[in-house]
């Protein structure tokens, strides 16, 4: 139905809660609903462990999701950037898969090389400021927290895990998505380029949409407006309107 409500599932990046995306709930175009999916090991989740593979963060995601929406709900648009990405990317094929999951409209990447190109830089195992130092050069962000010793003690295990599931990611399976999918980078991204994020073709026997967006690897985090009306645009078209 074109009046449809379509929810846009976010999937956080590594070392990010699900505040992240509570700006974007009041920022998100007309007929786009903003659910932030949690982890453990930050936020109200800050006492649990966090996951160190994919496999066990799946699992967590897609029985939230089928919680919040169950059967009947959607349509639904999944979103991730750089590691979750590649969770949505596995999250996408377990709603596809289930009867009880919700219907699912499209998968939109951000930052990201396809699910199949292996992470090569490690940082997982150094020590804490070395660690914190390769970070800041995967990510091209600095975030504020880590530069408070005490902060940095409690926030590195959590983004330390992440970065090891995300080094760690292989895809689950070969068999690519039915949905469309929708790759986007920072046009100045020096991580990800443009034929990097073309490679998620190979992910979907849908269409597939490379866009650029002004900004570095971390875009999102400065102009989600933009990235929001790009979505809108996308379910719009898909739609027919």
């Amino acid at each position: 139905m074109a009046d449809e409500e379509t929810v846009l599932i976010c999937l956080p990046f590594a070392g990010a809660g699900p505040s992240v995306f509570t700006p974007w709930q009041a920022a998100a175009p007309e007929g786009l609903r903003v659910l932030p999916l949690s982890l453990p090991g930050r936020e109200k989740r800050f006492p649990e462990p966090a996951y160190t593979s994919a496999a066990p963060a799946v699992d967590d995601v897609f029985a939230q999701v089928t919680a919040e929406l169950g059967e009947a709900g959607g349509p639904v648009v999944l979103f991730g950037h750089s590691m979750g990405a590649v969770l949505a990317y596995e999250l996408a094929h377990r709603i596809e898969r289930s009867p009880a999951a919700p219907r699912l409209d499209a998968l939109v990447v951000s930052g990201s090389p396809g699910p199949w190109t292996p992470r090569t830089d490690r940082a997982g195992d150094l020590p804490d400021e070395e660690f914190a130092v390769r970070v800041r050069e995967f990510a091209g962000y600095d975030h504020p927290a880590l530069e408070v010793p005490e902060m940095r003690e409690l926030l590195l295990p959590t983004l330390r895990a992440d970065v090891r599931l995300h080094e760690s990611y292989a895809p689950s399976g070969d068999r690519p998505l039915g949905v469309p999918v929708i790759s986007v980078r920072g046009r100045e991204d020096t991580l990800v380029g443009a034929a990097q994020a073309a490679e998620w073709g190979r992910a979907t026997t849908g269409k597939l949409t490379v866009a650029e967006l002004d900004g570095g690897h971390m875009y999102l985090t400065e102009r989600p407006g933009a990235l929001l009306e790009l979505v809108a645009a996308e379910v719009r078209a898909a739609r027919g309107r």
